[in-house]
C-alpha cells in the first residue's frame, strides 16, 4: 500500500513551488490588489497605497518569492531585504485592517489553482507578519 505524503510547505522551496513560482505569485498578487480595489470594506487599506499600484504589486510578488523560500528577488531589485513591520510602521494600521487585508488575500487565493491545503497554509502563515505589522503600527501610533 502506498501512502501519499502531504507536501512539506515551509521546507526548502516547497511553498514557492506550490505557489507556481514567480508567475503564480504575480497572478496571486494581481488578483489580491484587484480585489482590494473593488471590495468596499478594503477602501481604507487601499487608500494607504499609492494611486498607481504597479510598484506595490511588484514589491509584494518579489517579497513573497523570498518569503516562500524562492529566489531573493526583492533584495536583488530593491537593494536589500525588507522587514514588513518596519516598512509599514508609519501607517495607522489596525487589527480591523489586518482582517480586511487577509479577506482580500483569502478571496485572491480562492482564484488560484493551488492545492486547498496550501491555500489554508499560506493564509495562516500570512497572518503572522500581518499581526506583527499591526502590533508595531499600534505601538508607533500610541506614542
Amino acid at each position: 500500500m502506498t501512502i501519499s505524503q502531504a507536501p512539506n510547505y515551509g521546507i526548502e522551496d516547497a511553498s514557492y513551488q506550490a505557489a507556481g513560482q514567480l508567475q503564480g505569485l504575480i497572478k496571486l498578487v494581481n488578483d489580491f490588489y484587484d480585489i482590494m480595489e473593488t471590495l468596499p470594506e478594503a477602501a481604507h487599506i487601499r487608500a494607504m497605497h499609492p494611486h498607481d499600484l504597479s510598484v506595490s504589486r511588484d514589491k509584494l510578488a518579489l517579497f513573497l518569492s523570498a518569503w516562500l523560500n524562492g529566489p531573493r528577488l526583492y533584495a536583488a531589485k530593491y537593494g536589500k531585504g525588507i522587514s514588513m513591520p518596519r516598512a509599514h510602521a508609519h501607517l495607522p494600521i489596525t487589527d480591523a485592517d489586518r482582517i480586511v487585508w487577509l479577506k482580500c488575500m483569502s478571496l485572491a487565493l480562492q482564484q488560484q489553482d493551488y492545492a486547498e491545503d496550501f491555500k489554508q497554509y499560506l493564509l495562516t502563515q500570512l497572518n503572522v507578519p500581518a499581526s506583527r505589522i499591526v502590533a508595531l503600527c499600534e505601538q508607533q501610533h500610541s506614542q
